[in-house]
């Protein structure tokens, strides 16, 4: 009972979804579920994905799947950006390609502890991020900004990753949802604090590639030289390899 009144759902309809009578609960409900059960992230999926084969109405994923394929091109972008920081991501911020010089900035972070890593999952769901990003509300803030930008949840396959979303992070996903405008910031600055390197500031650009594509280019410059030495180290190369957009 004292989970019941946590979850903020009544009784009388967990009892409908314990006896079957409803089978189509809604992301928000899953979340609260799986906040007061305390789950895990990896439980919440499963969760998700429970009631996803008990009934396909939940949110339809029909339409087009998020391309993964980074054309050969794209590639040989990357490479030329070599010893710097640079990934591809696709329109639910999948980690598609991407720098040996970003993969020794995020090593340590968590985010490549999946397999298959994504942003969204990886920032509003791994509690290392809040210590990576000091700035980590304003990171989410933008993170969600990007992934509401187009046609959000008029997509079928982003409206099921929101849902998933929903469940998974809960209320960090849809405040941000409800309170943050889809214009995501194309250029900035953020901070991060490496467990090796130290506090470092880095310039980023986001680049659209061709429409067909549905993908982003972000690229990280050392914004100061203090970054520039730090990242030189963390490649194993003399000081002055990289420098920065102030330099």
């Amino acid at each position: 009972m004292h989970k019941h009144y946590l979850s903020g759902v009544s009784v009388e309809y967990l009892t409908r979804l314990e006896q079957g009578r409803d089978r189509r609960p809604s992301p928000p409900v899953l979340s609260a579920l799986a906040e007061a059960l305390r789950l895990a992230s990896s439980e919440r999926i499963h969760l998700h994905r429970l009631t996803k084969s008990a009934d396909s109405g939940f949110s339809c994923m029909g339409g087009a799947q998020p391309n993964r394929t980074v054309r050969p091109t794209v590639r040989a972008m990357l490479d030329r950006f070599e010893p710097g920081a640079a990934l591809v991501v696709n329109n639910i911020r999948e980690v598609l390609a991407y720098t040996d010089g970003y993969h020794r900035l995020m090593a340590d972070s968590g985010l490549f502890d999946e397999p298959e890593p994504d942003l969204a999952t990886y920032l509003l769901t791994d509690p290392r991020a809040r210590t990576v990003f000091p700035d980590w509300s304003h990171v989410a803030d933008e993170l969600v900004a990007a992934f509401k930008q187009g046609p959000f949840r008029a997509d079928p396959y982003i409206a099921h990753r929101a849902d998933e979303l929903t469940v998974v992070a809960g209320a960090e996903f849809t405040e941000r949802v409800e309170r943050v405008p889809s214009l995501p910031a194309a250029t900035g600055i953020v901070r991060l604090a490496h467990p090796s390197a130290g506090p470092l500031r880095l310039a980023f650009e986001t680049l659209d590639l061709p429409a067909d594509d549905d993908q982003q280019l972000i690229v990280y410059l050392p914004a100061d030289d203090a970054t520039a030495a730090a990242l030189d180290g963390l490649a194993g190369r003399r000081r002055g390899g990289l420098r920065s957009i102030t330099g």
